[in-house]
């Protein structure tokens, strides 16, 4: 990886293109140039069968200079950096703030490529790529070009996992307008690495985050949540209010799907009036040794709100029901 600063003091991070693919790039295109070059010199030279030998020859030169030369100039000056030989291998050409290269930039590389390169059968060429950093033989030094990788191998992105059942629809009341999308970048990349990541020093990442969360929302974190969970919670409540802007107050939002277990302990929520208690070693519970709880020194388990359940009151029995029939005075 290079990093490049261009003009505007904007740091680019670009993959030099490897000694290996740059030289199948120059192959494929000294095969192209060069089988345009005998086809060309085939047709002039039968097409002009009557000049002397010194015509013939001026014209086999000019061709030389024109397919061999002057070919790869027009064809990167025309694709900004993209030749027959770059574009299959995946490279392009840029300038070293990572614009597109111009008509002197590729002038440069083709003049000085004909020495390095054709004179020298890529043998200055392939000394100065070792030696530079970069990878970058002597056109590119004088050119002040870089030549870099286009495809990239697409990683994929990190899973943030959904918060807990019993937290769906808590925060649904609070103020998310003063969270800068910095703080919700944080918060989505501990997320996605949170089990990667040593207990001790999760748990105090996730602390720290969230109190940050809470003093942009203007509303204290809950003491009985784990501040992994708080985090969670908010951000797909950031999500579902974004769903029902962009679709429609009406539209459904779909719901998110159970919990892994190996972050949230298994996904079951608890049974009515039996506190949650996170198992040891996920990113939810608190780390061997430290207390959880509100303020006090009590220590105890979050308790899951919204899993219990009131029982319904009693019907009485020495009313009638009612049938919607009115007895004669």
């Amino acid at each position: 990886m290079s990093e490049l600063v261009t003009g505007e003091a904007v740091a680019l991070e670009l993959r030099p293109a490897k000694l290996p693919s740059r030289a199948l790039a120059v192959l494929l295109d000294l095969a192209v140039a060069l089988i345009a070059y005998l086809v060309v010199t085939t047709g002039v030279v039968i097409a002009t069968a009557s000049l002397d030998e010194a015509a013939q020859t001026a014209l086999s030169i000019a061709m030389f200079v024109l397919l061999l030369v002057g070919g790869p100039i027009a064809v990167e000056t025309l694709s900004h950096g993209r030749s027959l030989g770059k574009l299959a291998c995946g490279l392009r050409v840029v300038r070293d703030d990572g614009g597109p290269i111009r008509f002197r930039h590729a002038l440069v590389r083709g003049l000085i490529g004909v020495i390095e390169i054709l004179m020298t059968l890529g043998v200055v060429a392939v000394i100065a790529s070792l030696v530079s950093a970069r990878g970058r033989r002597l056109g590119d030094v004088f050119a002040g070009t870089l030549v870099v990788r286009e495809r990239i191998p697409v990683t994929r992105t990190g899973f943030v996992p959904p918060p807990p059942p019993w937290l769906a629809g808590r925060f649904a009341g609070l103020d998310l307008s003063a969270v800068p999308d910095g703080l919700w970048l944080a918060i989505r990349q501990y997320l996605t690495r949170m089990q990667q990541l040593d207990p001790q020093v999760g748990w105090s990442m996730a602390e720290r985050l969230a109190t940050d969360l809470a003093g942009r929302t203007g509303a204290p974190a809950p003491h009985d949540v784990p501040p992994a969970a708080y985090l969670a919670a908010v951000l797909q409540e950031r999500q579902a209010r974004e769903a029902r802007r962009a679709f429609g107050n009406g539209a459904a939002v779909a719901a998110p799907p159970p919990p892994a277990p190996a972050a949230y302990g298994g996904g079951v929520a608890a049974p009515a009036g039996v506190p949650y208690v996170p198992p040891a070693g996920v990113p939810y519970g608190p780390p061997a040794g430290v207390p959880y709880g509100p303020p006090g020194g009590t220590g105890h388990s979050p308790v899951a709100p919204d899993v219990v359940r009131q029982p319904a009151p009693p019907v009485p029995q020495d009313e009638p029901p009612a049938t919607g029939f009115a007895p004669p005075a």
